[in-house]
C-alpha cells in the first residue's frame, strides 16, 4: 500500500524484491553485465568472485561520459565523508539528467538511508531495481533499512534475495544466520 504522499511502502518494496528473479534489466543497462552475472552465479567461477563483483560495481558506476562518471565519484566520496549536503547537491542533478542510470539512483538511496529518509530511500531503491533487478547492493540497502526499523523478517527475505543474485556476499551470510536464529527463537 502506497502512503498518502504516493511513496512506496516497505511492504510494496518487499513484494518488488521478492519478484526480482522474473524481471529483466532495462535496455539501458550495459550488456556486459549479463556475462558478469552468469560468471558470478556459476558453480565454480573462472576467477575469484570478488573480482567479478568489483567488475559489476565498476560497470554500474561507469558512464559513457567520463565527466558524468566523475560527478558520481565525487558524490560517493562526499557520502563516505558524511558530507551529506554536498553529496545531495552532486547526486540530485544526476538522477534528473540521467534517469536511466541505475547507480545514480542507488547512490541517492544510500544517501537517503544515511540521512534517515527511509521513504525517499525506498523510492530510489524501487527505481534502481526497475532499471537493474540484479542490483544486490540496492537489495541489501533495503534489508539495512528493515533492520533499522526492526523488520527482521523482511530483512531476512531481502538478504536471501540478495544472496540468490550474488551468492558470494560474505558479509551477508552472518546476518542471515543471525536473523534465522533470532526469528526462530521468537517463534518458540
Amino acid at each position: 500500500m502506497t502512503t498518502d504522499d504516493g511513496m512506496v511502502t516497505l511492504e510494496e518494496l518487499l513484494k518488488v524484491i521478492v519478484s526480482l528473479g522474473g524481471r529483466r534489466p532495462a535496455a539501458s543497462q550495459p550488456a556486459r553485465l549479463d556475462g558478469l552475472f552468469r560468471e558470478l552465479t556459476a558453480r565454480k567461477p573462472a576467477r575469484p568472485p570478488q573480482e567479478i563483483e568489483t567488475a559489476i560495481w565498476a560497470t554500474w558506476s561507469g558512464h559513457p561520459d567520463r565527466l558524468v562518471e566523475r560527478r558520481l565519484e565525487l558524490a560517493s566520496r562526499a557520502i563516505s565523508r558524511e558530507e551529506f549536503g554536498r553529496a545531495r547537491r552532486l547526486i540530485e542533478p544526476l538522477v534528473h539528467e540521467y534517469p536511466d542510470w541505475s547507480e545514480a539512483w542507488n547512490k541517492r538511496a544510500t544517501l537517503s538511508y544515511l540521512e534517515g529518509r527511509d521513504a525517499e530511500c525506498f523510492e530510489d531503491i524501487r527505481r534502481t531495481l526497475e532499471l537493474e533487478p540484479r542490483h544486490f547492493g540496492a537489495v541489501c540497502g533495503f534489508a539495512q533499512v528493515c533492520l533499522r526499523r526492526g523488520e527482521r523478517a523482511a530483512a531476512l527475505t531481502a538478504f536471501e534475495v540478495a544472496l540468490a543474485i550474488n551468492p558470494h556476499l560474505s558479509g551477508v551470510l552472518p546476518a542471515v544466520e543471525d536473523l534465522r536464529v533470532t526469528l526462530s527463537a521468537s517463534l518458540h
